[in-house]
Protein backbone atom coordinates (compact mmCIF):
# COMPACT_ATOMS: atom_id res chain seq x y z
CA UNK A 1 0.00 0.00 0.00
CA UNK A 2 2.80 1.96 0.43
CA UNK A 3 4.37 1.52 -2.38
CA UNK A 4 1.42 2.45 -4.24
CA UNK A 5 1.13 5.73 -2.37
CA UNK A 6 5.05 6.66 -2.72
CA UNK A 7 4.59 5.71 -6.70
CA UNK A 8 1.49 8.10 -6.70
CA UNK A 9 3.17 10.56 -5.09
CA UNK A 10 6.30 9.76 -7.23
CA UNK A 11 3.77 10.41 -10.46
CA UNK A 12 1.99 13.59 -8.88
CA UNK A 13 5.62 14.59 -7.87
CA UNK A 14 7.13 14.03 -11.67
CA UNK A 15 3.92 15.58 -13.17
CA UNK A 16 4.46 18.73 -10.99
CA UNK A 17 7.88 18.72 -11.96
CA UNK A 18 6.70 18.11 -15.82
CA UNK A 19 4.14 21.37 -15.17
CA UNK A 20 6.71 23.32 -14.13
CA UNK A 21 9.46 22.70 -17.27
CA UNK A 22 6.95 23.41 -19.34
CA UNK A 23 5.47 27.03 -18.22
CA UNK A 24 9.23 27.57 -17.79
CA UNK A 25 9.88 26.52 -21.84
CA UNK A 26 6.30 28.62 -21.99
CA UNK A 27 7.60 32.27 -20.51
CA UNK A 28 11.13 31.32 -22.52
CA UNK A 29 9.22 31.40 -26.05
CA UNK A 30 6.90 34.58 -24.32
CA UNK A 31 9.81 36.38 -23.72
CA UNK A 32 11.38 35.78 -27.14
CA UNK A 33 8.63 36.61 -28.39
CA UNK A 34 8.36 39.54 -26.49
CA UNK A 35 11.37 40.29 -27.48
CA UNK A 36 10.95 40.01 -31.40
CA UNK A 37 7.86 42.03 -30.91
CA UNK A 38 9.71 44.80 -29.30
CA UNK A 39 12.18 44.74 -32.42
CA UNK A 40 9.34 44.87 -34.47
CA UNK A 41 8.07 47.68 -32.50
CA UNK A 42 11.17 49.08 -32.86
CA UNK A 43 11.85 48.80 -36.55
CA UNK A 44 8.07 49.48 -37.59
CA UNK A 45 7.85 52.77 -38.09
CA UNK A 46 10.77 53.02 -40.39
CA UNK A 47 9.32 50.56 -42.73
CA UNK A 48 6.12 51.75 -42.69
CA UNK A 49 7.54 55.37 -43.69
CA UNK A 50 9.73 53.46 -46.51
CA UNK A 51 5.57 51.85 -48.02
CA UNK A 52 3.90 54.75 -47.71
CA UNK A 53 6.30 56.89 -49.48
CA UNK A 54 6.02 54.37 -52.41
CA UNK A 55 2.55 53.55 -52.47
CA UNK A 56 2.58 57.63 -52.60
CA UNK A 57 5.41 56.98 -55.26
CA UNK A 58 3.09 54.79 -57.38
CA UNK A 59 -0.52 56.93 -56.42
CA UNK A 60 1.73 60.06 -58.27
CA UNK A 61 2.80 58.10 -61.30
CA UNK A 62 -0.61 56.86 -61.90
CA UNK A 63 -2.41 60.26 -61.19
CA UNK A 64 -0.06 62.01 -63.89
CA UNK A 65 -0.87 59.15 -65.99
CA UNK A 66 -4.18 60.10 -65.39
CA UNK A 67 -3.80 63.75 -66.16
CA UNK A 68 -2.02 62.53 -69.59
CA UNK A 69 -5.00 60.56 -70.46
CA UNK A 70 -7.41 62.98 -69.33
CA UNK A 71 -5.51 65.22 -71.61
CA UNK A 72 -5.37 63.36 -74.57
CA UNK A 73 -9.17 62.28 -73.94
CA UNK A 74 -9.96 65.67 -74.17
CA UNK A 75 -8.52 66.70 -76.86
CA UNK A 76 -10.50 63.21 -78.33
CA UNK A 77 -13.44 64.80 -77.79
CA UNK A 78 -12.55 68.37 -78.97
CA UNK A 79 -11.78 66.74 -82.12
CA UNK A 80 -15.08 64.53 -81.90
CA UNK A 81 -16.80 67.97 -81.33
CA UNK A 82 -15.31 69.35 -84.75
CA UNK A 83 -16.21 66.11 -87.15
CA UNK A 84 -19.74 66.03 -85.48
CA UNK A 85 -20.27 69.64 -86.59
CA UNK A 86 -18.80 68.87 -90.25
CA UNK A 87 -21.18 66.18 -90.41
CA UNK A 88 -23.91 68.24 -88.92
CA UNK A 89 -22.38 70.64 -91.99
CA UNK A 90 -22.82 67.77 -94.12
CA UNK A 91 -25.88 66.50 -93.45
CA UNK A 92 -27.97 70.07 -94.04
CA UNK A 93 -26.01 70.24 -97.33
CA UNK A 94 -27.17 66.84 -98.54
CA UNK A 95 -30.79 67.21 -96.46
CA UNK A 96 -31.37 70.35 -98.91
CA UNK A 97 -30.46 68.66 -101.93
CA UNK A 98 -32.44 65.67 -101.03
CA UNK A 99 -35.58 67.61 -100.74
CA UNK A 100 -34.61 69.40 -104.01
CA UNK A 101 -34.42 66.24 -105.93
CA UNK A 102 -37.86 64.93 -104.14
CA UNK A 103 -39.28 68.38 -105.44
CA UNK A 104 -37.87 67.94 -108.96
CA UNK A 105 -39.03 64.07 -108.72
CA UNK A 106 -42.58 65.26 -107.82
CA UNK A 107 -42.17 67.42 -111.36
CA UNK A 108 -41.01 64.87 -113.28
CA UNK A 109 -43.66 62.24 -111.80
CA UNK A 110 -46.34 64.88 -112.90
CA UNK A 111 -44.79 65.36 -115.74
CA UNK A 112 -44.31 61.51 -116.56
CA UNK A 113 -47.95 61.28 -115.97
CA UNK A 114 -48.90 63.62 -118.40
CA UNK A 115 -46.65 62.12 -121.17
CA UNK A 116 -47.91 58.23 -120.71
CA UNK A 117 -51.61 60.26 -121.28
CA UNK A 118 -50.38 61.81 -124.66
CA UNK A 119 -48.18 58.34 -125.06
CA UNK A 120 -51.57 56.69 -125.55
CA UNK A 121 -52.80 59.11 -127.28
CA UNK A 122 -49.66 58.77 -129.86
CA UNK A 123 -50.37 55.26 -129.58
CA UNK A 124 -53.73 55.46 -131.05
CA UNK A 125 -52.91 57.83 -133.71
CA UNK A 126 -50.19 55.77 -134.93
CA UNK A 127 -52.59 52.43 -134.57
CA UNK A 128 -54.60 54.54 -137.36
CA UNK A 129 -51.62 56.11 -139.37
CA UNK A 130 -49.98 52.55 -139.75
CA UNK A 131 -53.19 51.53 -141.42
CA UNK A 132 -53.01 54.31 -144.04
CA UNK A 133 -49.35 53.60 -143.90
CA UNK A 134 -49.72 49.99 -144.76
CA UNK A 135 -52.11 50.79 -147.95
CA UNK A 136 -49.98 53.99 -149.12
CA UNK A 137 -47.22 51.36 -148.95
CA UNK A 138 -48.19 49.14 -151.11
CA UNK A 139 -49.37 51.89 -153.44
CA UNK A 140 -46.08 53.44 -153.25
CA UNK A 141 -44.29 50.16 -153.95
CA UNK A 142 -46.58 49.95 -156.96
CA UNK A 143 -45.15 53.38 -158.22
CA UNK A 144 -41.68 52.66 -157.47
CA UNK A 145 -42.08 49.69 -159.66
CA UNK A 146 -43.24 51.67 -162.56
CA UNK A 147 -40.71 54.12 -161.80
CA UNK A 148 -37.90 52.01 -161.76
CA UNK A 149 -39.35 50.18 -164.91
CA UNK A 150 -39.94 53.08 -166.76
CA UNK A 151 -37.55 53.49 -170.43
CA UNK A 152 -35.98 49.86 -169.30
CA UNK A 153 -36.33 47.01 -170.84
CA UNK A 154 -35.50 44.37 -167.96
CA UNK A 155 -36.98 41.37 -166.68
CA UNK A 156 -36.96 40.94 -163.06
CA UNK A 157 -37.28 43.74 -160.82
CA UNK A 158 -36.79 44.53 -157.24
CA UNK A 159 -36.52 47.69 -154.54
CA UNK A 160 -35.23 48.10 -151.40
CA UNK A 161 -34.59 50.96 -148.98
CA UNK A 162 -31.19 52.14 -147.26
CA UNK A 163 -31.45 49.79 -144.54
CA UNK A 164 -31.59 47.38 -147.72
CA UNK A 165 -34.67 45.78 -146.88
CA UNK A 166 -36.67 44.65 -149.92
CA UNK A 167 -39.58 46.69 -149.85
CA UNK A 168 -41.11 46.08 -153.76
CA UNK A 169 -40.41 43.00 -156.18
CA UNK A 170 -42.30 41.60 -159.43
CA UNK A 171 -42.98 37.73 -160.32
CA UNK A 172 -40.18 37.18 -162.36
CA UNK A 173 -37.92 38.52 -159.72
CA UNK A 174 -39.99 35.87 -157.22
CA UNK A 175 -38.91 33.34 -159.69
CA UNK A 176 -35.23 34.71 -160.18
CA UNK A 177 -34.83 34.46 -156.10
CA UNK A 178 -37.39 31.26 -155.72
CA UNK A 179 -38.87 33.77 -152.81
CA UNK A 180 -42.41 35.03 -152.39
CA UNK A 181 -43.59 37.11 -149.88
CA UNK A 182 -40.89 38.64 -148.78
CA UNK A 183 -41.50 42.30 -148.37
CA UNK A 184 -39.31 43.48 -145.34
CA UNK A 185 -36.53 41.20 -145.85
CA UNK A 186 -32.86 41.65 -145.73
CA UNK A 187 -32.08 41.81 -149.57
CA UNK A 188 -28.81 39.25 -148.71
CA UNK A 189 -31.31 36.55 -147.59
CA UNK A 190 -33.52 37.24 -150.42
CA UNK A 191 -30.96 36.71 -153.14
CA UNK A 192 -28.04 35.05 -151.27
CA UNK A 193 -25.78 37.07 -153.25
CA UNK A 194 -22.87 39.28 -151.57
CA UNK A 195 -22.31 40.67 -155.18
CA UNK A 196 -25.93 42.15 -155.50
CA UNK A 197 -25.25 43.72 -151.43
CA UNK A 198 -22.38 45.10 -152.45
CA UNK A 199 -23.68 46.81 -156.00
CA UNK A 200 -26.86 48.23 -153.32
CA UNK A 201 -23.85 49.28 -150.94
CA UNK A 202 -21.74 51.23 -153.60
CA UNK A 203 -25.03 52.92 -154.87
CA UNK A 204 -25.47 53.99 -151.66
CA UNK A 205 -22.08 55.43 -150.47
CA UNK A 206 -21.94 57.05 -153.61
CA UNK A 207 -25.09 57.68 -154.91
CA UNK A 208 -24.63 57.32 -158.29
CA UNK A 209 -27.83 57.65 -160.32
CA UNK A 210 -27.81 54.60 -162.28
CA UNK A 211 -24.94 52.30 -162.90
CA UNK A 212 -25.01 48.34 -164.38
CA UNK A 213 -22.74 45.35 -163.73
CA UNK A 214 -22.68 42.01 -165.20
CA UNK A 215 -23.43 39.16 -162.19
CA UNK A 216 -23.59 35.05 -162.62
CA UNK A 217 -26.95 34.35 -160.98
CA UNK A 218 -27.84 30.43 -160.89
CA UNK A 219 -25.44 29.85 -163.68
CA UNK A 220 -26.90 32.32 -166.17
CA UNK A 221 -25.29 35.51 -166.51
CA UNK A 222 -27.42 38.75 -165.92
CA UNK A 223 -27.32 42.59 -166.78
CA UNK A 224 -27.74 44.18 -163.23
CA UNK A 225 -28.96 47.63 -163.40
CA UNK A 226 -28.59 49.87 -160.26
CA UNK A 227 -30.80 53.16 -160.03
CA UNK A 228 -31.24 55.18 -156.84
CA UNK A 229 -34.25 57.48 -156.54
CA UNK A 230 -34.47 60.03 -154.09
CA UNK A 231 -38.02 59.82 -152.02
CA UNK A 232 -37.86 62.91 -149.68
CA UNK A 233 -35.61 62.36 -147.17
CA UNK A 234 -34.10 58.72 -147.78
CA UNK A 235 -33.52 56.94 -150.96
CA UNK A 236 -34.45 54.13 -153.10
CA UNK A 237 -32.67 51.30 -155.28
CA UNK A 238 -34.13 49.41 -157.88
CA UNK A 239 -32.18 46.79 -159.44
CA UNK A 240 -33.89 45.53 -163.05
CA UNK A 241 -32.17 42.33 -164.50
CA UNK A 242 -31.99 41.35 -167.58
CA UNK A 243 -31.11 37.91 -168.77
CA UNK A 244 -28.06 38.16 -170.98
CA UNK A 245 -26.86 34.78 -171.29
CA UNK A 246 -27.85 34.33 -174.80
CA UNK A 247 -26.11 37.71 -175.65
CA UNK A 248 -22.72 36.83 -173.91
CA UNK A 249 -22.63 33.45 -175.80
CA UNK A 250 -23.20 35.04 -179.16
CA UNK A 251 -20.71 37.89 -178.19
CA UNK A 252 -18.46 35.48 -177.71
CA UNK A 253 -19.01 33.59 -180.93
CA UNK A 254 -18.91 36.68 -182.68
CA UNK A 255 -15.20 37.24 -181.60
CA UNK A 256 -14.36 33.73 -182.23
CA UNK A 257 -15.77 34.02 -185.93
CA UNK A 258 -14.17 37.30 -186.27
CA UNK A 259 -10.60 36.25 -185.01
CA UNK A 260 -10.95 33.08 -187.27
CA UNK A 261 -11.76 35.28 -190.37
CA UNK A 262 -8.95 37.40 -188.90
CA UNK A 263 -6.84 34.38 -189.33
CA UNK A 264 -7.60 33.24 -192.23
CA UNK A 265 -7.42 36.83 -193.99
CA UNK A 266 -4.18 37.76 -193.15
CA UNK A 267 -2.07 35.16 -194.90
CA UNK A 268 -3.58 36.09 -198.30
CA UNK A 269 -3.92 39.67 -197.78
CA UNK A 270 0.03 39.50 -196.93
CA UNK A 271 0.67 37.89 -199.53
CA UNK A 272 -1.02 40.00 -202.37
CA UNK A 273 1.32 43.16 -200.88
CA UNK A 274 4.38 40.96 -201.27
CA UNK A 275 3.49 40.20 -204.97
CA UNK A 276 2.62 44.24 -205.26
CA UNK A 277 6.03 45.23 -203.61
CA UNK A 278 7.82 42.29 -206.15
CA UNK A 279 6.37 43.95 -208.67
CA UNK A 280 7.65 47.58 -208.00
CA UNK A 281 10.69 45.96 -206.97
CA UNK A 282 12.02 43.11 -209.71
CA UNK A 283 12.17 43.45 -213.40
CA UNK A 284 8.23 43.22 -214.03
CA UNK A 285 8.12 47.17 -213.33
CA UNK A 286 4.47 48.19 -214.41
CA UNK A 287 4.56 50.48 -217.25
CA UNK A 288 2.70 53.66 -217.27
CA UNK A 289 1.78 56.78 -215.00
CA UNK A 290 -1.74 54.98 -214.41
CA UNK A 291 -0.55 51.39 -213.90
CA UNK A 292 1.70 52.80 -210.85
CA UNK A 293 -0.58 54.67 -209.65
CA UNK A 294 -3.04 51.97 -209.40
CA UNK A 295 -0.92 49.60 -207.40
CA UNK A 296 0.44 52.22 -205.24
CA UNK A 297 -3.86 52.11 -204.43
CA UNK A 298 -3.96 49.03 -203.75
CA UNK A 299 -0.70 48.67 -201.87
CA UNK A 300 -2.29 51.31 -199.89
CA UNK A 301 -5.64 49.26 -199.48
CA UNK A 302 -3.78 46.09 -198.59
CA UNK A 303 -2.21 48.32 -195.81
CA UNK A 304 -5.24 49.01 -194.81
CA UNK A 305 -6.91 45.81 -194.64
CA UNK A 306 -3.84 44.38 -193.18
CA UNK A 307 -4.02 47.08 -190.13
CA UNK A 308 -7.67 46.56 -189.89
CA UNK A 309 -7.09 42.48 -189.69
CA UNK A 310 -4.58 42.90 -187.15
CA UNK A 311 -6.82 45.31 -185.40
CA UNK A 312 -9.54 42.51 -185.27
CA UNK A 313 -7.09 39.91 -183.81
CA UNK A 314 -5.86 42.18 -181.27
CA UNK A 315 -9.67 43.43 -180.33
CA UNK A 316 -11.00 39.80 -179.84
CA UNK A 317 -8.07 38.95 -177.71
CA UNK A 318 -8.62 41.55 -175.41
CA UNK A 319 -12.34 41.41 -175.41
CA UNK A 320 -12.03 37.52 -174.65
CA UNK A 321 -9.44 38.26 -171.93
CA UNK A 322 -7.04 36.26 -173.72
CA UNK A 323 -4.33 39.17 -173.87
CA UNK A 324 -1.76 38.82 -171.07
CA UNK A 325 -0.76 42.44 -169.68
CA UNK A 326 2.97 42.29 -168.39
CA UNK A 327 2.88 44.64 -165.64
CA UNK A 328 6.45 46.44 -164.89
CA UNK A 329 7.28 50.17 -163.78
CA UNK A 330 7.65 52.46 -166.56
CA UNK A 331 8.30 56.18 -166.69
CA UNK A 332 6.07 58.12 -168.03
CA UNK A 333 7.99 60.50 -169.63
CA UNK A 334 9.72 57.50 -171.57
CA UNK A 335 6.42 56.22 -172.21
CA UNK A 336 5.14 59.59 -174.12
CA UNK A 337 8.72 59.95 -175.94
CA UNK A 338 8.02 56.50 -177.23
CA UNK A 339 5.06 56.88 -178.81
CA UNK A 340 5.50 60.20 -180.31
CA UNK A 341 8.39 58.78 -181.70
CA UNK A 342 6.12 56.75 -183.14
CA UNK A 343 4.36 59.41 -185.05
CA UNK A 344 6.49 61.67 -185.75
CA UNK A 345 6.33 61.46 -189.52
CA UNK A 346 2.86 61.55 -189.98
CA UNK A 347 2.63 64.60 -187.62
CA UNK A 348 5.19 65.98 -189.44
CA UNK A 349 3.85 65.55 -193.18
CA UNK A 350 1.09 67.56 -192.00
CA UNK A 351 3.37 70.46 -190.85
CA UNK A 352 1.87 69.72 -186.96
CA UNK A 353 3.99 70.35 -183.82
CA UNK A 354 3.93 67.62 -180.41
CA UNK A 355 3.79 70.01 -177.16
CA UNK A 356 5.08 67.09 -174.78
CA UNK A 357 4.26 68.42 -170.98
CA UNK A 358 4.98 65.58 -168.51
CA UNK A 359 6.72 65.79 -165.42
CA UNK A 360 10.46 63.77 -164.98
CA UNK A 361 9.07 62.14 -161.74
CA UNK A 362 6.29 60.43 -162.52
CA UNK A 363 5.86 56.36 -162.87
CA UNK A 364 2.95 54.38 -164.00
CA UNK A 365 2.55 50.45 -163.57
CA UNK A 366 1.18 49.00 -166.98
CA UNK A 367 2.24 46.65 -169.76
CA UNK A 368 4.52 49.02 -171.43
CA UNK A 369 3.64 48.51 -175.08
CA UNK A 370 -0.05 48.13 -174.62
CA UNK A 371 0.38 51.77 -172.52
CA UNK A 372 2.33 53.01 -175.42
CA UNK A 373 -0.08 51.62 -177.77
CA UNK A 374 -2.86 53.76 -176.07
CA UNK A 375 -1.13 56.95 -176.10
CA UNK A 376 -0.01 56.33 -180.58
CA UNK A 377 -3.64 55.70 -181.08
CA UNK A 378 -4.81 58.84 -179.87
CA UNK A 379 -1.80 61.00 -180.98
CA UNK A 380 -3.04 59.48 -184.39
CA UNK A 381 -6.27 59.90 -183.87
CA UNK A 382 -5.25 63.91 -183.00
CA UNK A 383 -3.30 64.07 -185.99
CA UNK A 384 -5.92 62.74 -188.18
CA UNK A 385 -8.27 65.68 -187.38
CA UNK A 386 -5.99 68.38 -186.48
CA UNK A 387 -5.83 71.34 -189.50
CA UNK A 388 -2.10 71.58 -190.78
CA UNK A 389 0.24 73.82 -189.01
CA UNK A 390 -1.31 73.16 -185.67
CA UNK A 391 -0.39 72.01 -182.04
CA UNK A 392 -1.16 68.34 -180.26
CA UNK A 393 -0.81 68.61 -176.93
CA UNK A 394 0.46 65.30 -174.61
CA UNK A 395 0.22 65.86 -171.38
CA UNK A 396 0.59 63.88 -167.55
CA UNK A 397 -0.33 64.53 -164.10
CA UNK A 398 0.36 62.83 -160.95
CA UNK A 399 -2.57 61.89 -158.46
CA UNK A 400 -2.77 60.00 -154.88
CA UNK A 401 -2.84 56.28 -157.13
CA UNK A 402 -3.07 57.26 -160.25
CA UNK A 403 -1.68 58.85 -163.64
CA UNK A 404 -3.49 60.83 -165.70
CA UNK A 405 -2.91 61.27 -169.54
CA UNK A 406 -4.21 63.97 -171.85
CA UNK A 407 -4.05 64.09 -175.68
CA UNK A 408 -5.51 67.74 -176.74
CA UNK A 409 -5.59 68.37 -180.86
CA UNK A 410 -7.12 71.60 -182.14
CA UNK A 411 -9.33 69.77 -184.32
CA UNK A 412 -13.87 70.25 -184.62
CA UNK A 413 -13.29 67.65 -180.94
CA UNK A 414 -16.68 65.95 -180.17
CA UNK A 415 -19.91 66.57 -179.52
CA UNK A 416 -21.16 66.05 -176.09
CA UNK A 417 -23.78 63.76 -177.35
CA UNK A 418 -21.10 61.72 -178.90
CA UNK A 419 -18.88 60.70 -176.12
CA UNK A 420 -19.90 57.89 -174.84
CA UNK A 421 -20.41 55.83 -178.02
CA UNK A 422 -17.16 56.95 -180.13
CA UNK A 423 -15.22 53.96 -177.60
CA UNK A 424 -17.36 51.06 -179.58
CA UNK A 425 -16.13 49.28 -182.82
CA UNK A 426 -16.69 50.63 -185.85
CA UNK A 427 -18.82 53.95 -184.83
CA UNK A 428 -18.25 56.91 -186.51
CA UNK A 429 -20.25 60.32 -185.07
CA UNK A 430 -21.49 61.16 -188.54
CA UNK A 431 -20.06 60.52 -192.38
CA UNK A 432 -18.71 63.88 -192.97
CA UNK A 433 -15.93 63.22 -190.42
CA UNK A 434 -15.09 59.74 -191.67
CA UNK A 435 -11.73 60.26 -193.72
CA UNK A 436 -11.54 56.96 -194.45
CA UNK A 437 -7.87 56.66 -192.74
CA UNK A 438 -8.72 54.83 -190.17
CA UNK A 439 -10.39 50.88 -188.96
CA UNK A 440 -12.71 52.56 -186.47
CA UNK A 441 -11.11 50.50 -183.97
CA UNK A 442 -8.44 52.23 -182.07
CA UNK A 443 -10.58 54.02 -179.69
CA UNK A 444 -12.33 50.58 -178.77
CA UNK A 445 -8.70 48.93 -178.69
CA UNK A 446 -7.50 51.83 -175.91
CA UNK A 447 -10.49 51.57 -173.83
CA UNK A 448 -10.54 47.86 -174.09
CA UNK A 449 -6.44 48.34 -172.80
CA UNK A 450 -7.00 51.18 -170.36
CA UNK A 451 -9.99 48.91 -168.61
CA UNK A 452 -7.91 46.29 -168.46
CA UNK A 453 -5.22 48.36 -166.49
CA UNK A 454 -7.99 49.20 -163.93
CA UNK A 455 -8.01 52.92 -165.11
CA UNK A 456 -10.46 55.11 -167.18
CA UNK A 457 -10.88 56.70 -170.45
CA UNK A 458 -13.37 59.45 -172.04
CA UNK A 459 -13.44 62.62 -174.59
CA UNK A 460 -13.44 66.19 -172.90
CA UNK A 461 -13.76 69.22 -174.55
CA UNK A 462 -10.73 71.36 -174.64
CA UNK A 463 -11.01 74.08 -172.55
CA UNK A 464 -8.13 75.91 -173.52
CA UNK A 465 -8.76 76.33 -177.11
CA UNK A 466 -11.39 74.76 -179.45
CA UNK A 467 -11.09 71.10 -180.44
CA UNK A 468 -11.00 67.59 -179.21
CA UNK A 469 -9.35 66.00 -175.98
CA UNK A 470 -8.75 62.46 -174.82
CA UNK A 471 -7.94 61.56 -171.50
CA UNK A 472 -7.21 57.73 -169.58
CA UNK A 473 -5.71 56.85 -166.56
CA UNK A 474 -3.28 54.57 -165.79
CA UNK A 475 -2.20 53.30 -162.04
CA UNK A 476 0.67 55.18 -160.55
CA UNK A 477 3.71 53.93 -158.56
CA UNK A 478 5.63 55.66 -155.78
CA UNK A 479 9.01 54.60 -156.71
CA UNK A 480 11.05 57.53 -157.40
CA UNK A 481 12.27 58.04 -161.37
CA UNK A 482 16.07 58.89 -161.53
CA UNK A 483 17.84 59.36 -165.13
CA UNK A 484 19.43 55.65 -164.86
CA UNK A 485 15.31 54.26 -164.25
CA UNK A 486 15.18 56.11 -167.90
CA UNK A 487 18.23 54.62 -169.25
CA UNK A 488 17.35 51.59 -168.74
CA UNK A 489 14.42 51.42 -170.02
CA UNK A 490 15.09 52.69 -173.38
Amino acid sequence: MTDVLILVLALALATSLYVVWRREQRVRELSATIEALRRDTEAAPQMAFDEHKRIVDALQATIADQKHALSALQEAIAARDQAAAALQSDYNDQKARLDALQASLAEREQALKQATAELQRSEERLAKLEQESARAEAESADRLLALVLANTAYDALLVVDEQRRVIALNESAEALFGHQNVVGQPLADVTGSPEIDSLVEDALVNQEETFEEQLTINRRTYRVRVRVTPRGDSSYIGLAFQDVTELVRLNRARRDMVANISHELRTPIANIRLIIDSIFHEQEKPKGKASRSALKAIARETDSLLWLVQELLDLSMIESGQAILRMVDVPVSLLVDEAVERVIDQSAAKDLSIDVQVPPDLQVLCDRDQARRVLINLIHNAIKWSPPGGVIRVEATGGADEVTFAVLDEGPGVPDEFRERIFERFYQVDASRSRGDGTGLGLAICKHIVEAHGGRIWAVGNSQRSGGCFMFTLPATTAAVSSSDVSEFA
